[in-house]
């Protein structure tokens, strides 16, 4: 039986080294598999990472003016000629044998449709955990949960067959969680997700705070914009907002039995950092109720 071919969708944003790191993986891949081609779709970013790809003859580089993740994926999607679309974050690092199991997964299963797999944070030093390393370690991307609870993987890692993709339709653009949607919208068409743990790659850890409530501001516009459609709309807000208050002492269980943190330091460490931005997320809720500020939100995601 044949492979697959594969084209692999990255966008990028202002992620220079991120992005240097990403496509040095995807150089040194292991296993069998059918590169087609690799597709860079910049989405405005300060310099142009024309340089930074010219080393890499088998990337095409892009340039999409929409902002948002989702357009930059969608113009990647309208170039690629691949069966198989491969997509994942400028600030990922596929593990070294991603594409062969993106090829195992969809050659040796005919029924596979759209996978996903772990996006596991990595630490860069041997110095004990910081708090947000622990609370990262725990919290940040729990991919498995996403494809059995909520029906949609992160497109930070995930495939899919061109075919497929085409039927579902586009990304949606930054006003929504773009992953989210195109999960529940491929779900409700009947196509299936599967979790696939070996198809891995690495994230970093946020280097600050800051970086992790900017990551919530973009997530807690979307939210707003959800609920202002809905009936009672500040009074939902305010019982969210209650909830997110005191949902860390809900969550000791979830720390205190996490194998993915050790000891006691690192649990508390994580305790403290969800505390804290679980207050910042309900009280930036309490401050975003209307929709001019959940523009302004979305204008400053990750831009300078």
């Amino acid at each position: 039986m044949r492979n697959p071919s594969i084209s692999v969708i990255i966008p990028h944003l202002n992620q220079p080294e991120a992005l240097v790191r990403c496509l040095s993986a995807l150089a040194c891949q292991n296993g069998c598999f059918e590169l087609v081609d690799i597709l860079v779709v910049d989405n405005g970013s300060v310099v142009f990472p024309d340089a930074l790809c010219a080393g890499h003859p088998s990337v095409t580089l892009l340039s999409e003016t929409e902002w948002g993740p989702g357009p930059a994926r969608n113009t990647g999607v309208a170039h690629a000629s691949g069966e198989i679309l491969a997509f994942v974050d400028a600030d990922c690092v596929p593990h070294l044998n991603w594409l062969a199991v993106i090829t195992k997964s969809f050659r040796n299963n005919p029924g596979t449709e759209i996978t996903g797999g772990p996006v596991r944070i990595e630490i860069q030093h041997d110095h004990p955990l910081s708090a947000l390393e622990a609370y990262e370690r725990i919290y940040a991307f729990r991919i498995e949960d996403y494809v059995r609870r909520q029906n949609f993987v992160g497109t930070g890692n995930m495939a899919v067959r061109q075919d497929v993709l085409t039927a579902v339709g586009p990304f949606a653009g930054i006003e929504v969680s773009e992953d989210l949607d195109w999960g529940q919208r491929a779900h409700k068409l009947g196509y299936r997700i599967q979790f696939n743990p070996d198809m891995a790659v690495s994230h970093p850890s946020r280097g600050s705070f800051v970086a992790l409530k900017q990551k919530w501001d973009r997530q807690i516009a979307h939210q707003q914009g959800a609920i202002q459609r809905q009936r009672f709309a500040f009074l939902r807000t305010v019982l969210i907002a209650g909830v997110l208050a005191v949902s860390p002492l809900i969550e000791i269980p979830r720390i205190l039995t996490s194998h993915r943190v050790r000891g006691a330091r690192q649990r508390w460490l994580a305790f403290v950092c969800l505390t804290r931005i679980r207050l910042y997320r309900a009280c930036r809720m309490l401050s975003v109720l209307t929709l001019q500020n959940q523009d302004k939100l979305l204008s400053h995601w990750n831009r300078p």
